[in-house]
């Protein structure tokens, strides 16, 4: 009895071992903590994107400012308001600030409810002052809109693929507007996997990585934001839903 519990302890700790050695690295975090946001981290971009982008690309109704956002109890909350005729928002970067290659992504968040909403979470190529979009590429994390109820968007925009928006993937996903859900992906120099609570739903890996179609061989920084209207949100807008929150928990990147 004395040497199979032995056996059974050295078992345990050489699990443990392995265990332990695939878990990822966790080498940066936002928790959102403290009562501002951590402009270490964060910008703000303001303003409906003119004159350089106006309706930031996407014929966008709303007004982004500093007073749609607060951090309350540990959480991001991202107010869309009408007040008046103007939508106001918020969007935030990390951009010359966090900037990331390779690695797994995830955010934890509660998605707003209602038609012509559009929150993102979501990655530009560092280069894009240089390179423009869509050569320096975009990773789509997180995409909803209000008008398509339990449906979560996956997608890259790429030189080659931008036009169509050809690498995307639609998935229904039961109650993803009940409560919180974590949205990831695995980006290595080989794929990038989408994943939404640890389940897999898509996953692109050409073969012929060229510059028009594998832009994501560099570093890439992050946004959030909660859209109204625009090409892919609206274009109807239910003005009845105002206010709603876009609420994020946390943010994690690992090696």
């Amino acid at each position: 009895m004395y040497k199979l519990n032995i056996h059974l302890l050295l078992l345990i700790i050489v699990f443990s071992f392995i265990s332990c050695s695939q878990e990822k690295e966790l080498i940066w975090e936002e928790n959102f903590e403290g009562k501002t946001l951590n402009e270490e981290f964060w910008n703000f971009e303001l303003g409906n994107g003119c004159p350089q982008l106006c309706g930031w690309g996407n014929n966008e109704l709303q007004l982004y400012t500093e007073n749609n956002h607060l951090i309350k109890d540990g959480y991001l909350v991202i107010t869309a308001k009408k007040e008046d005729s103007i939508y106001t928002s918020t969007r935030i970067t990390t951009k010359k600030k966090v900037e990331i290659q390779y690695g797994k992504i995830e955010i934890r968040a509660k998605l707003p409810l209602g038609k012509g909403l559009w929150p993102a979470f979501w990655m530009l190529g560092s280069n894009i002052d240089k390179a423009k979009w869509p050569l320096c590429g975009e990773i789509d994390i997180l995409e909803y809109v209000g008008k398509e109820p339990g449906k979560i968007f996956n997608s890259l925009h790429t030189k080659n693929s931008h036009g169509n928006t050809l690498n995307t993937k639609k998935t229904h996903i039961e109650r993803i507007e009940n409560g919180f859900h974590v949205y990831a992906i695995e980006w290595t120099k080989d794929y990038i996997n989408f994943f939404v609570d640890n389940q897999l739903h898509y996953s692109f890996s050409p073969e012929n990585k060229t510059e028009d179609i594998w832009p994501f061989d560099q570093p890439f920084y992050l946004l959030i934001n909660l859209a109204i209207g625009g090409g892919f949100g609206g274009p109807e807008v239910d003005d009845t839903i105002f206010p709603q929150e876009f609420i994020i928990d946390y943010i994690k990147v690992y090696k």
